[in-house]
């Protein structure tokens, strides 16, 4: 059976045209050999409505409507950047949405799939903060302003996080091994595979070699990163960039 492909954090963003270049190249590629491909989270900078993509994302879009269309399914899962996203784009590029957690089978091992920001535990503003934002009235309420107020909105609350986060100890914004324990246990899983903190490894939550793991993504600043998944095990890539013409 082929592997799976996962990678999350790649924050396309308009001033970033490089790293959407690695992106296309990926779907066009390598992921077309893959059994599946799970996106999870933070795809993109930000995302204020599926009704205000910006035109420089089309050609993303479009590569993922055509690996999708050639039978590889597309899985995507909302980030702290992007959750706003919503059923019009997923039937755009033939996204299959997922909630956060999921628990699915790769290859014959139980793995929980999530961004990875719900385990943050220490982060106890981040954690109040996102509890605000996935209120669902409160995001139809946001949903239904104009483009212009969406957009002054999302720029305040970026550069609020950005502030509060040079202010944070490194430590508070990482994973809490005892929250990503008590997840796998919740579930019956193995693995955990998640993304959002730019950490890119893979932990033995025991360390008494039980197997049971929980692989950080990394992110997409300087190139690409992903996780191939089989029956062997676990097997992080990265991906180059590109040369423009």
């Amino acid at each position: 059976m082929p592997a799976t492909l996962l990678f999350s954090d790649v924050h396309l963003s308009p001033a970033r045209p490089a790293i959407q270049d690695i992106l296309i190249g990926l779907l066009h590629g390598e992921a077309r050999r893959a059994a599946a491909v799970y996106i999870l989270g933070d795809l993109f900078e930000y995302w204020v409505g599926d009704d205000m993509v910006p035109p420089e994302f089309a050609p993303v879009l479009d590569a993922i409507r055509a690996l999708s269309g050639s039978g590889v399914p597309v899985f995507f899962q909302r980030g702290n950047r992007d959750f706003l996203i919503g059923a019009a784009l997923a039937r755009r590029c033939g996204l299959q949405l997922l909630p956060d957690p999921t628990v699915v089978e790769l290859h014959g091992r139980r793995v929980v799939l999530t961004h990875g920001d719900l385990l943050c535990t220490a982060d106890v503003g981040y954690q109040r903060f996102r509890r605000v934002v996935h209120n669902r009235p409160l995001q139809r309420l946001f949903l239904a302003l104009p483009r212009a107020a969406r957009r002054r909105i999302a720029a305040s609350l970026r550069a609020r996080t950005q502030q509060a986060v040079r202010g944070k100890p490194a430590a508070v914004m990482d994973v809490d091994p005892a929250a990503a324990r008590a997840l796998l246990e919740q579930h019956g899983a193995q693995w955990i595979i998640h993304g959002h903190t730019h950490r890119p490894a893979i932990h033995d939550l025991d360390d008494t070699n039980t197997g049971r793991l929980r692989i950080d993504l990394g992110d997409w600043y300087r190139d690409g990163r992903g996780l191939w998944v089989d029956a062997e095990g676990a097997r992080p890539v990265r991906f180059p960039a590109v040369t423009r013409n």
